[in-house]
C-alpha cells in the first residue's frame, strides 16, 4: 500500500484533505500520479447530495505510475488522462459505438458500481473507499480502469489535459459528435461557463455562421467573443420562458436558431433552447438536468428536436485524440478556458469561485 492525500467527502456537504491508502493495480487497471484535477459543477453536487463516503474529482491527469499484468494500452511512465465514462466494449450500448452510455461501466446510467475499480485498491482506515466516477481525480495517487485512459503526449500540460476530461468534451461533443452542427448554420449557446465556452467555440470550428452566446453577465459575454461568438444576448432573469430572448435571436437570425445548446445546469432553463430555435430545429441539453422539467408542448411546434446527450456522446480514444490536435494546431483554446489554479488544500477556494461566476474553469494542481 502506498500512503498519499486526497479529498474525502462524506456527500452531506463536508469534506476534507486526507491521508489513505492506495494499493497494486489488478490485471486490468493502471496508477496514476494524478498531475491536475478540474473544478466542476458536478464535484460540488456530488458532495452535497451523494450521501457516501468517497474521493471527490471526475477531471484528471497524470503520469502511469504502475499497471496491471494484461494491460497494453499504456505503459509506466506515460502521460494520460482520464475519462470517466468508461467502456466495458463488451455490451449492447458499447457494441452499437455507445460508448460513454456503458451498460456495465456507466456510474450515470442506472447501472450501479458493478464496473469500478476494485474496492481493495484505495483504503482509508483500513476500509475500502469508493472513487467519484471511478477515478477520484483529487488525490495524489488513483487507480483505475485501462478503459479510462488515453495517453496524451508530454508537451501537453496537464491542467490543461485534465479539464478535457469532462467540461470540454461535454460542450464539445455536444455540438460536433450530437447535434453535427452543419455549416453555415447559426447556434444559441445558453450559459457561457466552462462548458458553455466549449459549445462556443466547437460551433464556430463546425463553420456556424452566427454564434450567439447568451448569459446574465456582460463579462462572460465578453469572454465568448473571445472563443468565437459572434453576437451577444443579456438574459433578464425574470424572462423565465426566454420570451425576449427569443425575440432578439430572431432579429438576428429571421425566423430563430438552426440549433440551441442549454450549458447552465438550471433546471428551469430545461426548455429554454426549444424557445430559440425555428421549425425543425435542434434543442440540446447540454448541462445533465436531472430534475424534473414540465414543458409546454407548444415549444415542440413544428418538428422540433429535443436530444439530451451524455457527455458529448465522447469516445475518448476517437475524441480526445481529436481536441488535442485542434489544440496544438491552434484551432481550440483550452489554456485559455483555465482561470485559476488552486492547491488541493486550498479547494474552497475554488469551489467558492466557480459557484459565483468568478472562473471558467479551475484546476487544482498537484506539485
Amino acid at each position: 500500500m502506498q500512503t498519499t492525500k486526497a479529498v474525502i467527502s462524506d456527500g452531506k456537504g463536508n469534506y476534507k484533505v486526507s491521508t489513505i491508502q492506495v494499493g497494486k493495480p489488478a490485471e486490468d487497471e493502471v496508477q496514476i500520479q494524478i498531475k491536475a484535477s478540474g473544478i466542476c459543477h458536478t464535484d460540488w453536487d456530488s458532495i452535497q447530495n451523494w450521501n457516501k463516503e468517497f474521493i471527490v474529482g471526475h477531471e484528471g491527469a497524470g503520469i502511469v505510475t504502475a499497471i496491471g499484468s494484461k494491460v497494453s494500452k499504456v505503459q509506466v511512465g506515460d502521460h494520460v488522462v482520464l475519462n470517466w465514462a468508461i467502456p466495458c466494449g463488451q455490451c449492447f450500448q458499447c457494441r452499437e459505438g455507445n460508448l460513454h452510455i456503458c451498460e456495465n461501466h456507466s456510474p450515470v446510467c442506472g447501472c450501479g458500481l458493478k464496473g469500478h475499480a476494485h474496492p481493495e485498491a484505495t483504503h482509508k482506515e483500513n476500509k475500502p473507499l469508493e472513487r467519484s466516477f471511478h477515478l477520484g481525480t483529487m488525490s495524489e495517487h488513483t487507480i483505475v480502469k485501462e478503459a479510462a485512459v488515453v495517453k496524451i503526449d508530454k508537451d501537453i500540460p496537464f491542467a490543461t489535459a485534465a479539464i478535457v476530461g469532462c467540461g470540454v468534451m461535454t460542450g464539445w461533443g455536444s455540438v460536433i459528435n450530437a447535434a453535427q452542427l452543419q455549416a453555415g448554420s447559426s447556434a444559441c449557446i445558453i450559459g457561457c461557463g466552462g462548458v458553455g465556452l466549449n459549445a462556443v467555440q466547437a460551433a464556430k470550428l463546425a463553420g456556424a455562421a452566427q454564434v450567439i452566446a447568451i448569459d446574465i453577465n456582460q463579462e462572460r459575454l465578453e469572454q465568448a467573443y473571445k472563443f468565437g461568438a459572434t453576437h451577444g444576448i443579456i438574459a433578464e432573469k425574470d424572462d423565465v420562458d426566454f420570451i425576449n430572448v427569443a425575440k432578439k435571436v430572431r432579429e438576428i437570425t429571421g425566423r430563430g436558431a438552426d440549433y440551441a445548446f442549454e450549458c447552465t445546469a438550471i433546471p428551469a432553463l430545461g426548455s429554454a433552447p426549444l424557445a430559440l430555435v425555428r421549425n425543425a430545429g435542434t434543442a440540446v441539453q447540454v448541462s445533465g438536468i436531472e430534475q424534473r422539467i414540465d414543458f409546454d408542448c407548444e415549444l415542440f411546434e413544428w418538428d422540433k428536436k429535443y436530444i439530451n446527450p451524455l457527455y458529448g456522446m465522447c469516445n475518448p480514444d476517437r475524441d480526445f485524440p481529436r481536441i488535442f490536435s485542434l489544440y496544438k494546431n491552434k484551432n481550440l483554446l483550452l489554456d485559455e478556458l483555465i482561470t485559476k489554479t488552486y492547491a488541493m488544500e486550498n479547494l474552497q477556494q475554488g469551489f467558492d469561485d466557480l459557484l459565483n461566476g468568478r472562473i471558467a474553469k479551475g484546476v487544482v494542481i498537484f506539485d
